[in-house]
């Protein structure tokens, strides 16, 4: 008869405590990743030049406190002098902590302004319930930024958005609007007057949920437009959540190919003369008409002169 063994089960080890000396370095490198990044991508685009106001927008949310805390440590050291003052859109939305970044910006000894507007009422009048409200609600706060910017001497305004979004853009415009398009690192206003600059365009948005928990921020979520769950926006963001996790680094590869175009090799022919291409110095434009018509061909035989003809 074989003896029985019975098989305990031990308890899970209890987890080691993080040495705060790792979790230290670990932050400076991201720290100091960040910085580089920032930097890089001010100087590739020449988005802040010397005596340059700059208006940083400030949401409250964990992109625009790390833009802020960054642009903030560039400036000590910076080539050039520049301005920086934070500005906040509060849109009136119910239950909104007003104390919060007020108080945040004071600590920290940064010049703010907070505008107040509604935009809040007027979106929710406008827009059914459970439609997509963004669009309008980003078309009315840009309006009030720039209004505030004009009035105030700004040169330049600063933007939060990442690497991540200007990919999920370029996805945005490709499926839902037919064109080749994306969101520039700079770029100036429809009227003119102003030009846009978005710093962290090459910073990946795991690295900034990283720095914003480490720094502790207050965010503040919107619950006017991120409550809705079936954005396309999101749809394309899990998408590209899952391409990573398939094939790590492919939205980098997509973020570098976004700063690599080559006209000749799409179809526009507005970016590239397709006309000129192998052209026949003595050959005729193509008559759109007559192509789209394809019926009689007669004229066109007619104007053949027969073989042997014309050859001498």
């Amino acid at each position: 008869m074989q003896a029985m063994s019975a098989v305990i089960p031990l308890p899970d080890p209890a987890p080691r405590a993080r040495d705060p000396r790792v979790a230290e370095r670990e932050h400076q490198k991201l720290n100091k990743r960040l910085r580089r990044q920032v930097g890089q991508a001010i100087a590739d685009f020449g988005m802040i030049e010397a005596g340059d106001k700059v208006m940083v927008c400030l949401s409250g949310g964990k992109d625009s406190y790390t833009l802020l805390d960054i642009l903030l440590q560039l400036q000590k050291k910076a080539p050039v002098p520049f301005e920086l003052v934070a500005v906040n859109l509060d849109q009136k939305q119910p239950g909104f902590p007003e104390h919060v970044l007020p108080e945040y910006l004071a600590s920290i000894g940064v010049p703010y302004h907070i505008i107040e507007q509604d935009t809040y009422s007027v979106v929710s009048r406008v827009i059914p319930e459970g439609k997509t409200m963004c669009s309008l609600c980003s078309r009315m706060r840009r309006g009030s930024l720039y209004t505030y910017a004009e009035a105030n001497g700004f040169t330049k305004i600063a933007l939060g958005h990442h690497r991540d979004d200007m990919v999920a853009t370029f996805f945005m415009n490709l499926f839902h609007h037919s064109k080749i398009s994306g969101m520039p690192p700079k770029l100036r206003s429809d009227d003119g007057k102003h030009v846009v600059i978005r710093p962290l365009a090459y910073v990946r948005e795991a690295d900034i949920i990283d720095y914003a928990t480490t720094r502790q921020f207050p965010i503040i979520p919107c619950n006017l437009c991120g409550s809705q769950e079936n954005l396309q926006r999101k749809q394309v963001g899990l998408m590209m959540k899952q391409w990573e996790k398939d094939s790590p680094g492919r939205i980098e590869q997509i973020s570098r190919a976004l700063g690599d175009i080559r006209p000749s090799q799409l179809a526009d022919p507005k970016l590239f003369d397709f006309m000129a291409l192998g052209r026949r110095d003595d050959a005729q434009l193509p008559d759109a008409h007559a192509w789209l018509a394809g019926g009689d061909r007669q004229d066109d035989q007619e104007a053949i002169p027969p073989q042997g003809e014309g050859l001498g």
